[in-house]
């Protein structure tokens, strides 16, 4: 598998205060007017730009040109086109660091990749691209620090779980907003695959997806893909900031597997190695992701010597899902990672130098029980987390699913000494703040082997949106009986959507949890909710004060 660490750079510091302030200044009118953005975008880069997977010495840049009217996505139509590109120090393009060009051709749905090398480590750029005289929008980017470097911090924003469907993407304009993140974190379901109506399934939706019906083709999948970067929010979290991806099921089916899902009939929506086929290839085609990496999404980025972030794919290697009861949770044959994928982590967590290894996993690695949860929420949190009544007991489409893959990898934490370990998690549509107990009936006796931070949905429903009541009016009673039969987890919010802030320093990785006003309003605005950290060397998350400043 391809370790995105393993290519040279050279030695730089991380950026200073006076650079993030002089990079703040310049970006300010891009974060202040999303709307300019999307209103500014010429027809032919009307979905925008993005960049991703950023290096010490590169990023990857990626955009969609249209170069006729009926050349949709999808549609298979229209000629192919020379795009140029180019990077530069600032945003009049005046200092140029690289420029190439490619072509943009109906094979690939005429989206474009640029894998750009020879920047400097740590530095703030500009791109932009070009055809016919017509240039894209501007975007900006960030390298990575060297390899080697003594980076004094680095900070995130995390999403996952953004339903079209669901409401508007305002948690995304106010991650653009923000002009000190390195980078943002996506954990997968970046699209939905269902048809419109069908999720979450009642009257009042914002806005409808396109295609109208469930997505199985690979002109479906990249129609999909196509809608979702005409949101103007979308588009101004891309030219903001690099995105790093992975994908969950919902870029797939819903409860994805190795050989099916749980809404696939094969006989009514075709072979499920074509759906796939088809799903991947128009993701990697629409998301700025390595090429490298074709075929899956588990791969490696580095920090300097602060942090190696490792990425899963836990769909494309997993067994099925099992029933609960049955005793096939803790089959050792069962596997949620697939053997390659396993060995293939946990030898780069022994073999790191990073002060912190943060795991990127699509689903939660801490255990939960619900059992305690009152009778007349049982439903609606079985609806929320996917799992058919009456079997409540844990969620299989977790790693509670998958118990001797937790169990191998815990291990392995312990016994190698590797303390740092932060899992971030999406999925689920709630907020949680979780130490991971080695065994969670006698923790905490037992102790930790890591911690986990868990982010809530952009917008897909959780359980407040089910039951249709005011947040934090039902949910507080199933939030006190989740903690009580769990006394690992240290906070849980089912409520409320929107982003993280991962900041990590040597010292502790703190996730800084935010929440929107209302994700049915286009305008929403944004509010801390609570922060948690995890000091170095503790296994352990506790409270803080506040968000980073």
């Amino acid at each position: 598998m391809t370790d995105l660490r393993a290519l040279p750079a050279e030695t730089t510091s991380r950026r200073t205060v006076v650079k993030a302030a002089a990079a703040s200044a310049a970006l300010l009118p891009l974060a202040a007017a999303p709307s300019a953005l999307a209103a500014g975008t010429a027809p032919v880069f009307r979905h925008g730009v993005a960049s991703g997977d950023p290096l010490p010495d590169g990023v990857l840049l990626w955009t969609r040109v249209t170069p006729s009217g009926d050349a949709l996505p999808g549609s298979g139509r229209g000629p192919d086109v020379t795009v140029h590109w180019e990077v530069a120090e600032d945003s009049a393009f005046s200092s140029v660091a690289a420029r190439g060009t490619a072509t943009a051709t109906a094979a690939a749905d005429h989206t474009v990749k640029a894998d750009v090398r020879g920047l400097r480590p740590a530095t703030g750029y500009f791109y932009r691209f070009a055809t016919g005289g017509t240039y894209s929008p501007v975007g900006r980017t960030r390298t990575t620090a060297a390899h080697d470097a003594a980076a004094d911090g680095v900070r995130f924003g995390v999403v996952s779980c953004a339903n079209w469907e669901s409401g508007w993407f305002s948690a995304y304009r106010h991650l653009a907003a923000r002009a000190d993140l390195d980078a943002v974190l996506h954990l997968g379901d970046y699209i939905y695959e269902y048809a419109t109506g069908e999720y979450p399934g009642r009257d009042g939706a914002p806005r409808r997806h396109v295609p109208g019906h469930e997505i199985t083709t690979l002109a479906d999948y990249r129609a999909r893909h196509g809608n979702y970067k005409t949101d103007a929010d979308l588009q101004t979290l891309h030219a903001a900031h690099p995105v790093i991806a992975i994908w969950d099921d919902h870029e797939m089916a819903n409860d994805a597997w190795s050989g099916g899902a749980e809404n696939h009939t094969p006989g009514e929506e075709g072979d499920w190695a074509a759906r796939t086929a088809a799903a991947k290839q128009a993701y990697f085609e629409w998301m700025p992701v390595r090429p490298s990496t074709a075929g899956t999404t588990y791969r490696r980025l580095r920090f300097g010597r602060l942090a190696d972030l490792h990425l899963l794919d836990l769909r494309s290697f997993r067994s099925a899902q099992s029933s609960v009861g049955n005793g096939e949770v803790d089959d050792p044959d069962r596997t949620i990672t697939g053997r390659a994928q396993l060995d293939w982590l946990k030898a780069g967590l022994a073999a790191s130098d990073a002060s912190w290894q943060l795991v990127g996993t699509s689903v939660m690695i801490s255990p939960v029980a619900f059992g305690s949860v009152p009778a007349r929420l049982l439903g609606p949190i079985g609806e929320l987390l996917g799992i058919p009544e009456g079997g409540l007991a844990v969620n299989v489409d977790q790693w509670d699913g998958y118990t001797d893959d937790r169990r191998e990898l815990l291990e392995h934490l312990r016994e190698r000494g590797i303390d740092n370990t932060v899992f971030l998690t999406g999925d689920i549509h709630m907020a949680w703040a979780n130490d991971v107990p080695v065994r969670a009936a006698t923790y905490p006796l037992s102790g930790s082997a890591a911690t986990e931070f868990v982010v809530t949905s952009v917008t897909s429903d959780n359980l407040d949106d089910i039951l249709r009541v005011p947040p934090h009016t039902v949910s507080p009673v199933a939030v006190a009986a989740v903690r009580a039969a769990n006394r690992h987890v240290k906070w849980l919010d089912m409520d409320s959507h929107g982003y993280g802030v991962l900041d990590v320093t040597a010292e502790r990785a703190q996730m800084d949890y935010y929440a929107v006003s209302d994700k049915s309003d286009r305008a929403a605005g944004t509010r801390w909710l609570r922060s948690y950290r995890t000091p170095s060397g503790t296994r352990k998350v506790e409270r803080a004060d506040g968000p980073v400043r």
